[in-house]
């Protein structure tokens, strides 16, 4: 398990800037966008205008060539040929926003970038998936919010104070690590611990203020109700799980580059995953 020391985070170096999403002579018109999602036990893209892309596990269901695990990227050459096939057209000229862990480390980002620059975008943008986690949920930009994503073999708590991630913590566990009988009890015993520790190292009642708005659960565990009883019994609050919290994070990346490629005069720039510290 890994945490953040102090809970401070550091602001994201932009490191080089696309260009307008403009036509010259036409005014401002709206870029080709496309969300993906990569996953330990799979892949989600959604197309702007279009929705969710049926990318499959392809790839993913062999142990051998499998490009991600633990919620990290060990293979990018791979992984790029893979969204090749499934996307084709889709990621042509479209600006590309991708989602990593909350505590993505530097061999990540290094690989997320050649990912990204094999597909060819005309843009990229990376985010955590906390934060389009907490988009997809509607949770306002003001006030803290917890999010809980359990997958399939990462768990992740964060902690964001509008809008920013201040407090993570991660456990290199997953769904696909239990049985059926044990996963239950033991997912929400990971998820009770990391807010725990969140819990006493918590000077400010922003662990708390988020503990009683509700948790967002997101993710593969959020699709048991054993596992989300479970969770909402033992914080003694609702908790807050979409209707399809698998999908949760790519569709949040979408709203979030939508609303970007909306804005007057917007411009894409390159925004290295930032790791809390």
């Amino acid at each position: 398990m890994r945490s953040s020391r102090d809970g401070r985070r550091r602001g994201p170096q932009l490191h080089r800037r696309r260009g307008t999403l403009t036509a010259a002579g036409r005014g401002p018109r709206p870029a080709p966008g496309l969300a993906i999602d990569l996953g330990s036990s799979g892949t989600r893209a959604w197309v702007l205008g279009q929705g969710l892309v049926p990318c499959g596990p392809a790839g993913w269901d062999e142990e051998a060539v499998r490009p991600v695990r633990r919620g990290r990227i060990v293979d990018a050459e791979s992984c790029a040929r893979l969204l090749d096939r499934a996307l084709g057209e889709h990621r042509r000229d479209s600006v590309i926003v991708l989602s990593h862990p909350v505590l993505a480390g530097p061999e990540h980002r290094s690989s997320a970038r050649e990912l990204l620059a094999a597909l060819g975008p005309s843009g990229v943008v990376v985010l955590n998936s906390a934060g389009a986690a907490a988009a997809c949920a509607g949770s306002p930009g003001r006030g803290p919010v917890l999010v809980v994503d359990m997958g399939a073999e990462l768990t992740e708590v964060a902690l964001l104070v509008d809008g920013a991630v201040v407090d993570a913590r991660q456990a290199d566990v997953g769904l696909s690590d239990f049985d059926a009988l044990s996963l239950s009890s033991c997912v929400v015993r990971h998820v009770l611990g990391m807010i725990a520790s969140m819990w006493r190292e918590d000077r400010h009642g922003a662990v708390r203020g988020a503990v009683r708005r509700g948790p967002v659960l997101t993710g593969g565990g959020a699709l048991r109700s054993d596992v989300t009883a479970r969770i909402a019994d033992s914080l003694g609050v609702p908790v807050r799980v979409d209707h399809d919290p698998a999908t949760a994070v790519v569709r949040g990346a979408a709203l979030i580059l939508g609303s970007a490629l909306r804005a007057p005069g917007a411009h894409v720039a390159y925004a290295a995953p930032v790791r809390p510290r």
